[in-house]
């Protein structure tokens, strides 16, 4: 099933509100997650499941992604 991200609420970061910062956006729908570029909000929504975004947040939290 195919979600249409057009129809749902796009949510940022507050500490994404600096003017001019790259950020993205994150929506839900059931156990699925969108996430999109702000600066381009009609542009592509990449999607991932409940499983995916748990892993990814996890590897955030443990500096898996080295900055």
């Amino acid at each position: 099933m195919s979600v249409d991200w057009s129809r749902m609420t796009f949510h940022k970061a507050e500490a994404s509100s600096i003017e001019g910062t790259e950020c993205v956006e994150v929506a839900r729908s059931g156990d699925t997650f969108g996430i999109r570029n702000s600066r381009e909000p009609d542009g592509p929504v990449l999607e991932f499941t409940r499983a995916e975004m748990v892993a990814f947040a996890s590897g955030v939290r443990n500096g898996e992604f080295g900055v």
